[in-house]
């Protein structure tokens, strides 16, 4: 047992510098430029900041443009910038461009809104910087930039893997699964559409702090089932799977408002993020059996050499996983909880 703790602290510690060195940097800036006139458009700039710092990103427009009554703030973690620039000619097959997106590891979702109701929506990425302003953008376009929007979210999401992975771990049997992964994806889905469509308005902070909570709740019932105490989530997964499913899914719907949706295309761009989710939780399902699979193998082949090698098992691997998910959740909560009153 003191085994499995202290090595669950050092997998915990690895874990936490590991998500804090990803904080903040990873969460997508937001370009928006909407027409006005022919050559007239209000801009507005949202990147990552922390404190008074801010990422050191700047759009740059093309030389006819010019830029008046700015205003700044920071702002919910972000740094927020509004101003309205001209442009002799308009914007159209111009290019514009995200100075400094090359030294960094996050993304930034650029929307440009015509008076036409056309809306050209892309996102750029570090080895991307700069995109042409178009007249009629393919739907294409739409779903590729929210779908992979989505797959990166969870597996750029800490917390919800940390959840998922501890519902494989507490889970036997490949019903149980399907059905307790049918039913966490069920109610993110429904939470991330009433929250989109302004159905639910409920405040991000204490759904954060909740998510954490939850994590830590399925982490202490994955240990309770190995030392034989079988607790609800151990009975009924896919119920503890549901319940939480809908405070994930109001995580997700807070990193999609501040992403933005086109206006136009509101229901595309929810359905292929939602599906980008999905398809990102199905690659880490994957990956987790696949590193599983490999260890048994392993296993199996130690045990053949000599038999004081069967420490390497799943017992002693879930032990100090579920320990250091504990952990680092029951952090995450105390946290969050924290900043609600900051």
């Amino acid at each position: 047992m003191k085994t499995s703790v202290f090595a669950a602290i050092f997998l915990a510690f690895t874990l936490f510098q590991t998500s804090t060195a990803q904080a903040h940097e990873v969460r997508p800036g937001f370009l928006q430029l909407k027409q006005i006139d022919d050559q007239t458009y209000d801009l507005l700039w949202k990147i990552p900041a922390k404190g008074d710092r801010r990422l050191s990103l700047y759009v740059r427009l093309p030389e006819p443009c010019q830029s008046n009554d700015m205003t700044s703030r920071i702002a919910d973690g972000a740094y927020i910038e509004r101003r309205q620039v001209t442009c002799q000619g308009g914007l159209l097959g111009e290019t514009i461009t995200i100075d400094g997106l090359q030294a960094t590891r996050t993304d930034v979702l650029a929307r440009v809104e015509q008076t036409n109701g056309q809306t050209q929506t892309i996102r750029l990425t570090p080895s991307a910087p700069e995109f042409t302003v178009l007249g009629s953008p393919q739907p294409t376009t739409v779903i590729q930039t929210y779908l992979k929007l989505g797959v990166e979210h969870i597996l750029l999401g800490f917390d919800h893997l940390l959840f998922v992975l501890a519902l494989l771990f507490l889970v036997d049997g490949w019903r149980r699964l399907v059905g307790t992964i049918t039913a966490f994806t069920v109610a993110h889905s429904l939470t991330l559409a009433a929250a989109t469509f302004g159905w639910v308005h409920v405040p991000q902070a204490p759904v954060e702090a909740v998510i954490a909570l939850s994590i830590m709740f399925v982490a202490v019932e994955v240990l309770h089932r190995r030392q034989g105490k079988a607790g609800i989530a151990s009975r009924r997964p896919w119920v503890v799977a549901f319940v939480f499913g809908l405070l994930h899914g109001l995580g997700f719907a807070g990193a999609l408002r501040e992403i933005g949706l086109p206006d136009q295309a509101i229901p595309m761009a929810l359905v292929f993020f939602n599906i980008g989710v999905e398809a990102g939780q199905l690659l880490f399902v994957a990956a987790v059996f696949m590193v599983l699979w490999l260890g048994n193998h392993a296993r199996q082949r130690l045990v053949a050499i000599s038999d004081r090698a069967v420490w390497v098992n799943h017992a002693t691997i879930y032990a100090p996983i579920s320990y250091a998910i504990g952990i680092l959740s029951g952090f995450w909560f105390i946290e969050r909880t924290v900043n609600l009153f900051i």
